[in-house]
């Protein structure tokens, strides 16, 4: 014979809770705002319920909820960008200095964005310099700086698009975010393409006969490989790294294009992430100067 009582059956058949737990339930229901949420999670990892990472994770989902892409997003005067009518070569350029694999494409001027080049597209180019640049653009994807995180990643994951333009309230351009900006949000810093190995060197040599430089690279390291003694100005200050230095050297934490000389040697800054340099592109002040 059929239960007459479906319903209640599966319900009683699914509550395992003890006694004592349905009271300490009833005394402490449990977190009713974000703030107690995390603390909760701090306490399930103190009590071995959850890892580190775990709460970590999920204090990182959390937090993302009250995040908007113009928090995060890469500021419009540190984008890389390429310019439609620059040199097959000044493009390649680029996009061997900065390592990006997407690149907004501007014509004219940087606010009017016609497109998206994915840097493994140019190289098609190589192969079939008759192409026109413009037919392997895609289209740019634009969001306004208060689209919130939670909904910029159902997008970015419903659409493939990695990368969409972020404008402000007056249809300006205020910067760019991408599917990795996001991802960090939760998990951390997400390895790329600029972090290598300790054992795999901190010294590259570029095409234009400037260096890729890791930050934490020793500053003995780098007076070594050019030649030269770059030494704090300040000689009391004792430094390991040579983003540490370059960074008391400017007097605050660097941004991605900004340049110090220190030691003869010009240092821009490609790469920061979790408010350190991560790369620096370093030449001779001579070659800067179109010497040597």
């Amino acid at each position: 014979m059929s239960d007459p009582h479906p319903a209640r059956h599966s319900v009683e058949k699914e509550d395992k809770r003890t006694f004592l737990q349905k009271i300490q339930e009833f005394i402490h229901p449990g977190p009713d705002s974000r703030a107690e949420l995390i603390e909760t999670l701090a306490d399930a990892e103190d009590n071995d319920i959850i890892g580190a990472e775990s709460r970590v994770m999920l204090e990182g989902v959390i937090r993302m909820a009250d995040l908007t892409a113009g928090d995060v997003m890469v500021a419009a005067p540190r984008m890389d960008m390429l310019n439609i009518d620059a040199e097959h070569d000044d493009l390649l350029g680029v996009v061997i200095d900065t390592a990006h694999s997407r690149f907004p494409v501007f014509e004219r001027d940087r606010e009017n964005i016609i497109g998206i080049l994915m840097a493994k597209d140019l190289l098609k180019l190589q192969r079939a310099p008759e192409l026109n640049i413009r037919a392997l653009l895609r289209p740019a994807v634009f969001i306004p700086e208060s689209k919130g995180l939670n909904d910029l990643l159902r997008e970015f994951r419903g659409n493939r698009n990695h990368l969409a333009i972020v404008v402000d309230e007056f249809g300006r351009i205020a910067g760019l975010i991408t599917i990795e900006d996001v991802l960090e949000q939760i998990v951390g810093e997400i390895e790329d393409e600029f972090d290598i190995e300790d054992d795999e060197g901190d010294i590259f040599g570029l095409a234009d006969r400037t260096y890729r430089v890791s930050g934490d690279t020793s500053i003995a390291r780098v007076s070594e490989a050019f030649g030269v003694a770059v030494v704090p100005t300040d000689a009391e200050q004792d430094f390991d790294t040579i983003g540490g230095l370059i960074a008391h050297e400017m007097g605050h934490v660097p941004k991605r294009g900004e340049h110090h000389v220190l030691g003869g040697l010009n240092f821009v800054v490609l790469h920061t992430k979790g408010g350190a340099v991560r790369w620096f592109k370093v030449s001779p002040v001579s070659i800067e100067n179109g010497a040597g």
